[in-house]
């Protein structure tokens, strides 16, 4: 299923659905009838997140499992990311199995260093040119300003220290900090393990402040596309 299709279910899913309905068992039994039992421990895995143990964390990402083919992002958002780099080294924060970076080095030849971070790489498909880090995005294992483009797709909700993520995406990017996150709205049966939800692109702006001074943040679809100047802050 591609991003696309799922955008179209979520408009039915987020925005038509009144929460007093989506909210409800009835809509976790029918839930239940599409994806089982794992509806029932996204929201426990929820509700207790901020006593999440990293092997609780790391088991639920591990079982969950992979909606779209390849990467979240949309083609609307892959074309606006790979407008925005800057200079010839990319960092992917979250590159999940390097779909992104293959994209960027098919459309951006000039580019020498490509860099994909996760907490877990196992998955990730060898590319040549293209080097993969395990580490969590809290901790990022590289010096400051070391990329000329950081680039950060559909992580931050999923993190539960996310301000701490955002500083260490901005430490790491010389030039650009590219971030996408989902425009969702919050209800307590979801078929995702977010954390953090941003229906606006002003909801998202609260969360990167301080916002410095050449920034972009739009919709992109059902999406939320930021991106920052790092040259200029």
């Amino acid at each position: 299923m591609d991003r696309e299709t799922t955008n179209r279910l979520r408009f039915v899913l987020e925005d038509v659905l009144p929460p007093v309905v989506r909210d409800s068992r009835a809509f976790l039994f029918a839930a239940k009838l599409a994806w089982g039992r794992h509806i029932e421990d996204l929201s426990y895995f929820r509700a207790r997140a901020p006593f999440l143990t990293e092997l609780e964390y790391e088991e639920m990402y591990r079982k969950h499992p992979r909606v779209h083919e390849g990467t979240d992002n949309s083609r609307a958002c892959i074309e606006r990311v790979t407008e925005e780099l800057a200079g010839t080294s990319v960092c992917d924060v979250g590159c999940g199995t390097g779909v992104l970076l293959k994209h960027f080095m098919a459309a951006r030849p000039h580019l020498e260093t490509l860099t994909g971070v996760d907490f877990v790489v196992d998955d990730a498909a060898a590319i040549d040119g293209v080097r993969y880090v395990a580490a969590r995005i809290e901790s990022l294992p590289f010096e400051d300003r070391s990329f000329d483009t950081v680039v950060c797709t559909h992580v931050i909700e999923h993190v539960l220290e996310y301000r701490a993520a955002i500083a260490e995406l901005r430490r790491i990017a010389r030039k650009k900090l590219i971030i996408v996150v989902p425009a969702e709205r919050e209800y307590r049966y979801t078929f995702n393990p977010h954390f953090n939800f941003f229906p606006y692109p002003c909801s998202f702006l609260r969360a990167v402040h301080p916002i410095p001074g050449s920034y972009t943040c739009i919709g992109i679809g059902r999406d939320i596309f930021y991106c920052e100047d790092r040259e200029a802050s």
